[in-house]
């Protein structure tokens, strides 16, 4: 029973951005209903995978959530969707607004069939700028963000994205974020309303909370950019035998650094005596720290750095962290049987909660697997579901 127990939400995303949220809000007890197109969400379709369809992709990002095929081109797809609507709290949809509109299924529709609906849109742009009608995906946001032009900066001047779908993930957390903000004016006042999530504008604001710096200022005070998190140097520390992720990074760590190993002359220099120097000489400690680095090996460094109390974590590989002792202490990976894929690892929700705890739900669905019992719940008669499977407006399984 978890905080949004008896939410309904019509989940009509697909990819990556509006899969992560809504599976957020399953975490959090909504019940959420993922409505797809006949050939089914494409993440389906991202290996490696044991059966087509099934992903490994799709199954950490559609977890806890109930699967229907509709066939929103037909009048009957389209009506069968209003009229689950019209029993729902939120509608979250990830296309451009523009595609809603041509289906018949803008936000004057939806209203039309609830009132009280919650109709929240994650696509590319604002709709009142010139980019409104653009397409847009992780990459495309990224760079109009700024992100590869950070990473150059930061590395060897060559322009790149993230090896993450960081935009897809982080809009798709601030989509959460809108939706909950919505239901709570909804279960106060009863009313919807249209709720619009842009990527570009969410990653512009993200990125230049960071790096705005200068440019915060009319007249600028300089170019813009944070100057530690740019620095060439800031990366895991090799060692002598691996690497190591560090940061000292107040007055007291580097203190005890320099104490850690006997090199209390660096206190001496001016560079290292305060914040903003640092910050202005940053290059030149990180390179000549990272020298030091490399005379002892990784658990040799642990120790001391742990034993001086200053910030220590290992360079995981995507197999080591699955044997992470923290993550294993506090049950973060789970192994459970998908009725379809056998057994799989799952993940669970990071955040502890004292009454109404988010837990993972069931496996990820098969495609349009729960068509029957979603609309049985709503209402429709068994001649009703068997006519919208004749007709293929909806597709039954088996």
């Amino acid at each position: 029973m978890g905080p949004l127990s008896g939410v309904t939400i019509l989940d009509l995303t697909s990819v990556l951005m509006g899969p992560y949220a809504t599976q957020t809000l399953a975490d959090m007890g909504a019940n959420v209903i993922k409505v797809e197109s006949p050939d089914g969400d494409i993440v389906r379709h991202i290996g490696p995978g044991r059966t087509p369809g099934m992903g490994g992709m799709f199954l950490n990002t559609n977890r806890g959530k109930r699967s229907i095929v509709i066939d929103l081109k037909q009048d009957e797809g389209r009506a069968t969707l209003l009229r689950l609507a019209a029993t729902a709290n939120v509608v979250i949809y990830n296309v451009r607004p523009q595609a809603m509109a041509r289906l018949g299924l803008g936000y004057e529709q939806l209203a039309a069939a609830n009132p009280s609906i919650i109709y929240v849109g994650v696509f590319g742009y604002g709709q009142n700028g010139p980019y409104a009608a653009k397409p847009a995906y992780d990459d495309l946001i990224q760079g109009a963000a700024g992100v590869p032009t950070l990473l150059a900066a930061a590395g060897d001047g060559t322009p790149r994205y993230v090896p993450i779908t960081i935009a897809d993930r982080i809009v798709g957390l601030m989509a959460v974020n809108a939706t909950l903000g919505g239901l709570m004016h909804q279960q106060r006042t009863g009313q919807g309303q249209r709720i619009d999530v842009p990527m570009f504008e969410s990653m512009a604001e993200f990125v230049l909370v960071d790096h705005l710096g200068g440019l915060t200022y009319d007249p600028p005070l300089d170019h813009g950019g944070y100057a530690r998190l740019l620095s060439r140097y800031r990366k895991p520390y090799k060692t002598s035998d691996g690497y190591l992720c560090v940061l000292i990074y107040n007055d007291k760590q580097w203190r005890s650094f320099f104490e850690a190993i006997d090199r209390n002359d660096f206190l001496a220099q001016p560079r290292f005596a305060n914040h903003a120097a640092r910050t202005q000489h940053i290059d030149e400690i990180y390179e000549e720290i990272g020298g030091i680095f490399l005379t002892r090996t990784t658990a040799d460094w642990r120790e001391l750095l742990e034993r001086a109390d200053i910030p220590v974590m290992p360079m995981h590989t995507m197999e080591s962290i699955l044997e992470d002792p923290h993550l294993d202490a506090v049950g973060f990976f789970k192994t459970l049987d998908h009725p379809v894929e056998g057994r799989i690892r799952q993940t669970q929700v990071a955040s502890t909660w004292s009454v109404t705890q988010p837990q993972a739900g069931g496996p990820a669905p098969t495609l349009g697997e729960h068509a029957r019992d979603i609309l049985g719940e709503a209402g429709f008669s068994t001649d009703e579901i068997e006519r919208l499977g004749r007709t293929k407006a909806v597709h039954l399984p088996g």
